[in-house]
């Protein structure tokens, strides 16, 4: 991470935020007053996003970090203790392989084992190695960056819709919402709120764009940005898009 004073803001790390949604988070949170620690697996690109932000007035910090690796989980949770001693904002929005073209009997389960290795558990052990920092913090905040394709109960929910497409992506979704539950049912009484937000279908690559009613990434992350800066007494345990509740 680039040295800096220390900062007196609120703290946010928002994973796999080099581009896309992760990004959009990182800028709207760090527009609202907190130091943002950005996230990233690429070195390159996560310093362009960071210098990018810092460009524009604001406080944005990167580190590297790769969900999928523990070492550089607990390096990564070690080096925010020494620089801040605590974290108020957890967005858990890294995640891989958008698998539309494979189906559930067809699909290779070396693939799927590599997407639940990044999309659960990366969320997982992230949440894990960051949650002492986390509870040093009076406002505790936990959002997963959830999807509405993975449910049975959203609009666009391919369980619901019966549709073999995207088996890896969606089952490691749906797997997600049950890991916020239980995450949300521990820290039940602590003030960490524990969400899941589905961001929608949003134009955050070229590929998406193409897609039919692609939301603004704006939109997208806004929808993210609604569960961080949650009241005291706001939900925990849902799954959200836009601040309303979603079934699932």
């Amino acid at each position: 991470m680039a040295q800096k004073p220390p900062s007196s803001a609120p703290i946010a790390l928002v994973t796999g935020a080099s581009h896309g949604i992760g990004y959009e988070v990182a800028r709207q949170l760090a527009q609202r007053g907190m130091t943002v620690v950005l996230t990233a697996r690429d070195d390159a690109r996560g310093t362009t996003a960071a210098t990018q932000l810092n460009d524009a007035g604001l406080d944005v910090r990167f580190m590297t970090l790769n969900i999928a690796d523990d070492a550089s989980v607990q390096q990564a949770a070690a080096q925010l203790a020494q620089d801040f001693s605590h974290l108020d904002v957890l967005v858990n929005n890294a995640a891989t392989n958008f698998d539309y073209g494979d189906t559930v009997l067809e699909v290779d389960l070396a693939q799927v084992r590599e997407t639940f290795e990044t999309n659960l558990l990366g969320t997982w052990r992230v949440t894990r190695a960051f949650l002492p920092l986390l509870r040093q913090s009076a406002h505790g905040r936990i959002v997963n960056v959830g999807s509405g394709a993975g449910t049975f109960g959203a609009p666009e929910g391919m369980l619901a819709n019966f549709v073999p497409n995207l088996p890896a992506y969606t089952l490691s979704k749906l797997a997600l919402n049950g890991l916020t539950l239980k995450m949300a049912a521990e820290l039940q009484g602590t003030g960490i709120l524990v969400n899941s937000v589905c961001p929608g279908t949003t134009a955050s690559s070229p590929e998406m764009e193409s897609i039919p009613g692609a939301r603004p990434v704006e939109q997208g992350a806004a929808s993210i940005v609604w569960a961080a800066l949650l009241p005291d007494d706001g939900p925990t345990g849902g799954f959200f898009r836009d601040g309303q509740p979603l079934p699932w």
